[in-house]
């Protein structure tokens, strides 16, 4: 098992990281992190540090131990290479970074447990995964190419796909029943009528999309 942390970049990261425009995500994008020595933690940082001056940000990193979520899954991160238009893997997919460093075999795993899940909160399959090579040409996720063959990918998929499938896999259980979650949500709502100020309005429903997320809902605009 991994853990899922949600440690969002601020706004105000420098050099656009988290630009804030809404995403309306129709596939899921794997990466590498091309950097053998880096854990999920490292990456994060990384993301913030004043040294990095590379307009290049993801949604999620994940290692041998856990999966931290950088940036909220309904806002656009610039992960694919491949510009801002509005048929873009930027615009339109959710950046998944796989490690390089530890236990690659457990952390591959992991991250196909994690996509299966992710598939299966939207009701998608594996037609739904792209590679970063296919946005922009890239080598990447450069682990599962092989001087061209890019089998590694395909056993991923495959992988992914017997999750998918496995009602009885290791598949993550929401962090949150829906029940509780909404109950949460409208108890914060009182908050919200209370105060016209719009950042404090979108915080709220930013607050509640996240409740909404981790209790297996979809969320609201």
């Amino acid at each position: 098992m991994y853990a899922y942390v949600v440690d969002h970049i601020p706004k105000s990261t420098p050099h656009n990281r988290r630009p804030g425009y809404a995403l309306n995500a129709t596939s899921i994008t794997i990466h590498n992190t091309a950097n053998p020595t880096s854990t999920a933690r490292n990456e994060r940082n990384w993301l913030t540090n004043p040294s990095n001056t590379v307009t290049a940000s993801f949604h999620i990193v994940i290692d041998e131990k856990e999966a931290i979520e950088c940036l909220p899954l309904q806002e656009v991160a610039w992960h694919a290479g491949d510009g801002g238009s509005s048929s873009s893997g930027n615009r339109t997919s959710i950046g998944i970074e796989i490690t390089e460093s530890g236990n690659y075999a457990q952390t591959l795993d992991h991250a196909a447990t994690l996509v299966a899940s992710m598939l299966r909160e939207r009701g998608w399959g594996t037609n739904r995964l792209r590679r970063h090579y296919d946005w922009s040409g890239k080598n990447c996720p450069r682990l599962m190419n092989d001087e061209g063959d890019w089998g590694g990918w395909r056993t991923f998929v495959a992988s992914v796909d017997a999750k998918l499938k496995d009602d009885g896999g290791e598949v993550e259980e929401p962090m949150l029943k829906p029940e509780d979650a909404n109950a949460i949500i409208l108890f914060l709502s009182a908050a919200y009528m209370s105060t016209g100020v719009p950042e404090a309005r979108k915080e709220f429903n930013r607050l509640a999309n996240e409740l909404r997320r981790v209790s297996g809902q979809d969320p609201k605009p």
